[in-house]
């Protein structure tokens, strides 16, 4: 099949689902201006102060066509941010509090990472693969509870990042929650822990005197993973250490979603601008990487990288975390 995005998370190729009855109007609103969001909890978020900091990458590493470029200084207000990304347990709440309904269950479908069906699931849809990016899969009845696909489940991944959701239903569970999804400039300071211009959350190093800091693929991608980091997908949301900030996995694990518009170059522009450019409406940003990427194909898994998808695009390596205002 031909999916709209990218070999880091495909994007659905232009259907329409079911409007869902419930939460809708969440996160219709969420969806369109940039608002301030002062009256959710707290708890299992760290208080960030702000400031100025230098965001973007002009090294020879990064991706200029996805506009890491330039640096540039940003002044942020103090915000409040998850420490992890949402995970099924609270986003089993949301669904028990409300009904809501994913999109990748009004689908009826959703992408999976073709290492983790069975060789004779495999063998069965040749033609659902996405063309490129053959290792991603359509697979239908993947949703948030059955990650993989029917016969898959969360039972024993309560502590893991929800994925199989999309930006809408991202968004629907922060206007639940009284909260909302982080602009990338604030998703960026966030993941720097208070270190300047540094590739990870951590410094330069990807594994610093050998020890593993994320979870990320570890040998041939995407045939062989040899689990060096202990995970061949995604891992518990404390599994490494926190950054400077207190918060864990910003980059690895999952992609996660944005509020802003993508396009190359717009994450320099304030959330509340229309967008412009190449982007102008039809993608939304999601950064950090995920358990997929590798330095063979996708050296995305900085804090200063970037990448899109489509608003009602799912996915086996992408979820989300809140941001709340400071009153």
């Amino acid at each position: 099949m031909k999916a709209d995005g990218t070999c880091c998370a495909p994007g659905r190729p232009g259907e329409t689902a079911e409007p869902h009855a419930k939460c809708g109007a969440a996160a219709e609103s969420a969806a369109g201006e940039f608002n301030r969001v002062t009256h959710g909890s707290v708890e299992g978020m760290r208080l960030l102060p702000g400031g100025e900091f230098l965001m973007g990458n002009d090294g020879e590493y990064g991706f200029a066509d996805d506009g890491e470029g330039p640096v540039h200084a940003v002044s942020l207000r103090p915000f409040y941010i998850d420490e992890t990304t949402v995970t099924n347990e609270r986003f089993a709440e949301f669904v028990n509090a409300t009904g809501y309904r994913t999109e990748a269950e009004r689908f009826g479908w959703s992408f999976v990472f073709f290492g983790h069906l069975t060789a004779a699931r495999q063998a069965e849809i040749p033609r659902q693969r996405v063309l490129g990016s053959e290792w991603w899969c359509r697979v239908d009845g993947a949703t948030w509870r059955h990650p993989e696909g029917p016969g898959s489940n969360i039972k024993k991944r309560w502590a893991h990042p929800v994925v199989q959701v999309s930006w809408h239903d991202a968004a629907a569970y922060a206007a639940w929650a009284g909260k909302r999804l982080p602009t990338e400039a604030e998703w960026e300071y966030a993941a720097r822990g208070g270190l300047a211009r540094k590739r990870f959350p951590w410094g330069d190093e990807l594994e610093p005197e050998g020890k593993h800091r994320m979870n990320v693929w570890q040998g041939n991608f995407p045939v062989k993973n040899t689990e060096a980091d202990g995970h061949y997908g995604p891992a518990p949301a404390k599994s490494y250490r926190a950054n400077g900030h207190g918060l864990y996995q910003m980059t690895g694990n999952v992609w996660e979603w944005c509020h802003d518009w993508f396009d190359a170059g717009y994450y320099r522009v304030s959330p509340t601008a229309d967008p412009t450019g190449p982007g102008k409406g039809e993608r939304r940003v999601m950064r950090g990487g995920s358990y997929l990427c590798h330095a063979s194909y996708c050296n995305r898994y900085r804090t200063d990288a970037r990448s899109s998808n489509t608003p009602d695009s799912a996915t086996t390596n992408l979820g989300f975390r809140c941001v709340r205002d400071v009153v």
